[in-house]
């Protein structure tokens, strides 16, 4: 490698849960650097999915938390050439990875969907993805059946 590797900056934790992850998610779903903007659509989001799943035992944060975990992907496929072909190679992903594609299918087919605002069209794709259905999950779902299908090429790992 001709460069060092660049570190990660930290990320600080939001201010109401004190989570960080909740801070990824409202960073990947900012526009324009408009992160108050940003955070008051997911903690909307959260009072809706409270509102609608009154008989739910858990909080709205664990319903989110679960939800994300339910459309997060194990394996991908990656494009590779070999002597002149090009083969859908599965691989599995990183821990880091894994969390950030979850993040970002949620938020565009939240983004997708039809409804009025934002806040709730997310707390839609969150019970969704709590509920194991919606866009999110069936993208995870494609990509493991994607992934299964060329399970011939794996041999082709780099």
């Amino acid at each position: 490698m001709r460069k060092a590797k660049s570190r990660k900056r930290e990320i600080l934790p939001d201010p109401r849960f004190s989570d960080k992850l909740v801070t990824q998610f409202v960073n990947n779903m900012m526009y324009n650097g408009k992160k108050s903007v940003s955070y008051k659509i997911f903690y909307d989001a959260l009072d809706v999915v409270t509102k609608r799943m009154k008989d739910a035992e858990e909080p709205a944060l664990e319903v989110w938390k679960k939800g994300l975990e339910n459309v997060t992907p194990e394996v991908e496929v990656k494009s590779r050439r070999v002597g002149g072909a090009t083969f859908q190679v599965p691989m599995e992903i990183r821990p880091d990875r894994k969390i950030s594609i979850s993040m970002k299918h949620m938020i565009s087919y939240a983004r997708t969907r039809k409804g009025k605002s934002m806040s709730e069209k997310l707390a839609s794709e969150i019970m969704d993805a709590y509920n194991r259905e919606g866009g999110a999950f069936k993208r995870k779902e494609e990509i493991h059946r994607m992934a299964d299908a060329n399970k011939a090429f794996a041999h082709f790992r780099f």
